[in-house]
């Protein structure tokens, strides 16, 4: 297939590109490549992608309307998979106005590119912030998520609520995926799993908020790249069996769908640094910190939804992927560092 993915130079966004070239399909990248964080990592993914012949480069804002018109009307993409955003929920205290513009008009771009151009199915990431003050664990799509904590998470829940709209009125087929803590070999540097793994590499402090009384629901990057083929794959039809009178949110009249992708196994925060200590080889230096404005305690994601649709859900375990993170960081930054 020909394939766009947007945030191709980000940490889900290489993944899914490679996997996408390695199984034959075309790929076109497209990205900002912005300085949210060093930009020579997103350069030094992208020239993994570079040398494939399926794949091309485009560099652009999903913002700028013409460009991404663009973009629809030069690429012609069969699918989509909208991977670009402007990530980070402590960030967005902030920078609101970063999010507005990526995740919510640079989305509109995206569903309006494919309205015009006929897409077949659009697949895009979500979070699992969107569930925000929701206490209920483990965390399901057919539940209500209408309490996000940052404008992060609204951004993200505005994107399921557009796609919804897109599906209702143009019949363009969505999938949104809300993706839970993923962590593995070139993730991003403002990523817990990152930020540990390089202050207890050279012997800094680890600020631990809520001194660490945190658990997350780690997922390995390899582990999210198969939610997305497998979902790409799987277009979407109408429910016949969904009810206005008892509407669930993860389904649809219209040809649309919600997954959670996450290893549905909460995780201690103090659990991962000392996996983290053991492959890294030196203690960390802790330092406690209180709770940050727009974090959550607890994520923990309920996948039937996805097994049951796709055949899959997501099993490495944490000390392997911490394992295999560690190895990579310090190959790329050396053992101490960079």
């Amino acid at each position: 297939m020909r394939v766009l993915v947007t945030g191709t130079a980000g940490f889900i966004g290489f993944h899914v590109a490679r996997a996408l070239l390695a199984r034959g399909d075309e790929v076109i990248g497209y990205d900002s490549i912005n300085d949210y964080y060093d930009v020579r990592l997103k350069h030094a993914r992208l020239d993994l992608l570079r040398p494939h012949n399926r794949f091309q480069f485009i560099k652009g804002d999903l913002a700028d309307r013409a460009a991404v018109e663009t973009l629809f009307d030069e690429a012609r993409p069969e699918r989509v998979i909208n991977l670009a955003a402007q990530a980070g929920v402590r960030y967005s205290i902030d920078n609101p106005h970063a999010y507005v513009s990526a995740n919510v008009t640079g989305f509109l771009h995206i569903l309006e590119g494919c309205r015009n151009t006929g897409v077949a199915h659009l697949v895009y990431a979500s979070s699992s912030s969107v569930y925000g003050a929701n206490e209920t664990t483990p965390f399901s799509v057919t539940e209500g998520a209408d309490h996000p904590l940052s404008l992060y998470a609204a951004s993200k829940r505005s994107n399921e609520l557009m796609a919804h709209v897109y599906a209702h009125l143009y019949r363009l087929p969505v999938t949104g995926l809300r993706f839970f803590t993923v962590y593995g070999p070139w993730g991003r540097p403002d990523m817990a799993m990152f930020k540990f793994t390089k202050a207890i590499s050279e012997g800094r402090p680890v600020e631990l908020y809520n001194a660490g009384d945190h658990e997350r629901d780690f997922t390995y990057i390899d582990d999210i790249v198969e939610g997305v083929v497998r979902t790409l794959d799987r277009v979407p039809a109408p429910d016949p069996a969904w009810s206005g009178t008892s509407p669930h949110i993860d389904a649809s009249s219209a040809p649309y769908r919600l997954y959670n992708i996450g290893n549905h196994r909460p995780e201690k925060l103090l659990d991962l640094i000392a996996l983290i200590e053991r492959e890294v080889g030196r203690p960390a230096i802790r330092r406690m910190a209180p709770m940050q404005p727009g974090d959550v305690h607890k994520t923990y994601a309920d996948v039937a939804s996805l097994a049951r649709d796709t055949g899959f859900s997501p099993a490495t375990p944490l000390a392997v992927g911490v394992k295999r993170f560690v190895a990579w960081y310090r190959d790329f930054y050396g053992p101490s560092g960079g």
